[in-house]
C-alpha cells in the first residue's frame, strides 16, 4: 500500500517491489561482488583488497546519510576513528578476541553517533555540516591527548587473535575472509536498510521535507535513526580496519579522512547502492599504485574529481544506471 500524492517526490512506499526483497538485477550483482571477493586475494595482495573492503562499507555507510538520507557530514571520520582507536586498544590492552574488539568500536562509534546526531539534526544545511565537523574536530584533539590512544604514535602493534578463540587470524588469507564476512554482510544491511519502508521515508525527506512533516512522519526521528546507523556501520569500518592493519592513528580521524570519504561517494554515485563501492575502490587503488608521487597524489585525486564531476555528474554508476536505465 501506497500513499498516493500529487508530488513525485514524495511518494512513500510502504510495501513496493523495492521495499519486498531484491530484485534480480541487485542479487545478480552482489552475487558478482561476493565472486569477485573470492577470487581476489589469490590474484591481488589480500591487504590491499581488505583495505579497499573497508572503505567500500565506510563509503556506503557515508551514502546512506547523504545519498538517501540527504545530510551532508564533514565529520564521519569521527566515528570510523574512534572506533578505530578503541577496537586497538581492546585488542592490545585487553586482550579482547578481535570479534569482541570490533563489537566495541562499533559500539562507541554508535553512542557517538547518538550524541552527536541528536544535536547536528537541530541544523540544516552547512549548518549541519559545520556542526558535524565541529565535533569530528573535538574527537581528533581528543585522540591528540587522550592517555591510551598513543598521541602522534597512534595504537601499534595490535594483535589480530584468534576469532572465537579458536580460528588464528594473524594469516593474511584467513583475515581476509572474515573481513570479506564481515564487509558483505554490512553491505546487505544497508541494502535492506534502503529498500525498506524506512528508506522509502528516508528518500521523501531528502527530496520535500515540508510535504513530509505535512503527511505526518516526525522527521528528526528519521534523521537522527539515518545517522546514528550511518555512524554505526563507520564504524564497523573503522574497527575493522584497526585489526586488519594492527595500526590506529590520527590519520583515522584528520579531517581528510572525512573528505576522503565524501570524495569516494561522489566519484562513485551518491544515492546509489553501489556507487561508492566503485568510488572507494578507485580512490584506495590511486592512493596505493601512485604512491610514489607522494603529496602529488592528493593533486592527481584532485584533478580526477573535478573531470568526474565535469563528464559524471551523477556519479560513474549513477551515469551507467541512466544509460542502462535501471537503478544500480
Amino acid at each position: 500500500m501506497a500513499v498516493e500524492t500529487s508530488d513525485p517526490g514524495i511518494a512513500l512506499a510502504t510495501d513496493t517491489p523495492s521495499a519486498a526483497g531484491m530484485s534480480r538485477q541487485h542479487l545478480l550483482i552482489f552475487a558478482g561482488l561476493l565472486a569477485l571477493g573470492l577470487v581476489a586475494p589469490f590474484v591481488l595482495y589480500p591487504v590491499f583488497v581488505m583495505k579497499v573492503l573497508c572503505f567500500a562499507l565506510f563509503a556506503c555507510a557515508f551514502n546512506l546519510l547523504l545519498g538517501y538520507g540527504g545530510l551532508l557530514s564533514f565529520g564521519h571520520a569521527a566515528y570510523f576513528g574512534s572506533a578505530s582507536y578503541v577496537c586497538a586498544h581492546a585488542a592490545k590492552a585487553w586482550n579482547l578476541t578481535p570479534e569482541l574488539s570490533i563489537l566495541l568500536g562499533t559500539g562507541t562509534a554508535c553512542i557517538l553517533g547518538i550524541v552527536f546526531g541528536s544535536l547536528a539534526i537541530r541544523r540544516q544545511g552547512i549548518y549541519f555540516a559545520m556542526v558535524t565537523l565541529a565535533f569530528a574536530q573535538m574527537v581528533f584533539f581528543f585522540s591528540l591527548q587522550a592517555p591510551f590512544t598513543g598521541g602522534e604514535d597512534g595504537i601499534q602493534s595490535v594483535p589480530r587473535g584468534r576469532l572465537l578463540g579458536l580460528i588464528d587470524l594473524s594469516a593474511d588469507l584467513t583475515l581476509y575472509f572474515f573481513v570479506l564476512a564481515v564487509v558483505f554482510l554490512g553491505l546487505l544491511l544497508i541494502y535492506r536498510i534502503i529498500h525498506s519502508p524506512f528508506g522509502q521515508v528516508l528518500k521523501a525527506i531528502r527530496e520535500n521535507e515540508p510535504r513530509a512533516v505535512s503527511l505526518g512522519y516526525r522527521v528528526n526521528r528519521y534523521k537522527l535513526a539515518v545517522f546514528v546507523m550511518s555512524a554505526t556501520l563507520a564504524g564497523l569500518a573503522g574497527a575493522t580496519k584497526a585489526i586488519v592493519f594492527q595500526l590506529a592513528s590520527l590519520t583515522d580521524v584528520y579531517w581528510t579522512m572525512s573528505g576522503e570519504v565524501v570524495l569516494m561517494t561522489l566519484l562513485g554515485g551518491m544515492g546509489t547502492v553501489f556507487g561508492p563501492i566503485v568510488g572507494a575502490a578507485i580512490i584506495v587503488t590511486m592512493q596505493n599504485y601512485l604512491a610514489t608521487f607522494g603529496a602529488w597524489v592528493t593533486v592527481i585525486q584532485g584533478c580526477i574529481f573535478v573531470v568526474g564531476v565535469l563528464l559524471f555528474r551523477e556519479g560513474i554508476v549513477g551515469v551507467l544506471s541512466k544509460w542502462f536505465k535501471k537503478p544500480l
